[in-house]
């Protein structure tokens, strides 16, 4: 249990996971496999695909858990005041225009407009597998800027996630649903002053009537997780992600990306999308310009202490890894384009991975001056 909390081997089973689905669907057993993920069970309206029910009930625990982050860093945590929160948020923005404008500048003109939202994710599980297999040394205000760059981009996948993808709006389902999360929270405030079992399987049976009701709205059910994320009490929402981190690290994002990374690689005369290309860009050099153009430009309109240009490089490095959401959001835009949806979910590993190698560079680079500096101003009297 103690390594599927840590840093580092959670991002190297998630890598591993996807490498595995890409190679299974590029072997004589891929079209078996895939297929078998495609079966739908369950009733109606409930008659999902394998895939499907990992990407919206599976990963809605995973956005849970990213929520109840949220809820801690905005409350007490480093964006809980707008100074602390100011040139992350600049930086975010920057990390978020660009690669958009970078995608639409070679995706558009083929058609391919939809998948604007991909590039602009960043995923928090790899970006601190980086820092702590390659970040030893770095100052804690630049720890910090990192984190919080990562959370703010998480927040910008979140409201793509329930504002571009929701379909056919059921008002009545979505108010049901904000009726059983307002009743999570109220029950999550009397475990918090009195811990009861019953209560306990209560907040459970609201929870599942909450992804259930945000499911029938027409909202993408992940949103389920993040409502209830930020709804909980902190105590116990912080109790509860401590209890689901392993089962989150160690189940739902590896089975999410090997379901995700089923993908066959074009072959012959198919060639790759300019999706694809876009995505390969967008993701690792948008990014990084974007979030350190705008973090340069940040700093000088704000003062105060400041992030070398370095720093500010490998932030930007580090904030190109997309994969989960990048993932997700590639299946959301291209749903009714399996071939579109393929090729973008080739950009997204391919991004990523550049990016990782790119950001597992400067971060290192990075930590060996922050140590070096370190180190001669303990030797100097």
């Amino acid at each position: 249990m103690r390594l599927l909390r840590s840093d580092r081997f959670p991002a190297v089973l998630l890598l591993a996971a996807a490498a595995l689905g890409l190679i299974v669907a590029n072997t004589a057993a891929g079209p078996a496999v895939i297929d078998a993920f495609a079966v739908h069970i369950g009733p109606a309206p409930f008659d999902l695909s394998l895939t499907h029910w990992v990407q919206d009930g599976l990963l809605a625990i995973f956005f849970f858990s990213v929520s109840v982050e949220l809820q801690y860093e905005l409350t007490r945590g480093e964006l809980g005041s707008a100074r602390r929160a100011a040139l992350p948020a600049i930086a975010a923005t920057g990390g978020v225009l660009v690669p958009i404008a970078i995608y639409l500048a070679i995706a558009a003109p083929a058609g391919f407009a939809p998948g604007w939202p991909i590039p602009t994710a960043t995923d928090i599980a790899f970006a601190l597998g980086v820092l702590a297999m390659f970040g030893r040394g770095l100052p804690s205000r630049v720890r910090v800027f990192l984190l919080a760059l990562a959370i703010l981009d998480d927040i910008v996948g979140i409201v793509f996630i329930a504002v571009l993808f929701a379909t056919d709006l059921n008002l009545w389902m979505l108010l049901l649903g904000i009726v059983t999360a307002t009743a999570f929270a109220i029950v999550s405030r009397m475990i918090d002053t009195r811990i009861r079992r019953g209560l306990v399987v209560v907040l459970i049976l609201l929870a599942i009537a909450t992804w259930v009701f945000v499911f029938l709205s027409g909202v993408h059910a992940t949103i389920a997780g993040v409502v209830l994320g930020l709804a909980m009490a902190q105590s116990p929402a912080l109790v509860a992600r401590h209890a689901l981190e392993p089962w989150i690290n160690g189940l739902i994002l590896p089975l999410f990306a090997f379901t995700a990374a089923l993908v066959p690689i074009p072959g012959g005369g198919e060639g790759l999308s300019p999706a694809f290309w876009a995505i390969l860009v967008a993701l690792p050099v948008g990014k990084l310009v974007g979030v350190a153009g705008a973090g340069w430009l940040g700093q000088r309109l704000l003062g105060g202490p400041r992030l070398a240009t370095g720093d500010l490089l490998a932030a930007g490095a580090l904030a190109g890894i997309g994969f989960t959401v990048s993932l997700l959001l590639a299946a959301l835009a291209f749903a009714d384009d399996a071939a579109a949806r393929d090729q973008a979910t080739l950009g997204v590993l391919a991004g990523s991975m550049i990016a990782l190698a790119v950001s597992a560079v400067l971060v290192s680079l990075r930590a060996r001056h922050h140590r070096r500096i370190a180190a001669t101003s303990q030797e100097t009297p």
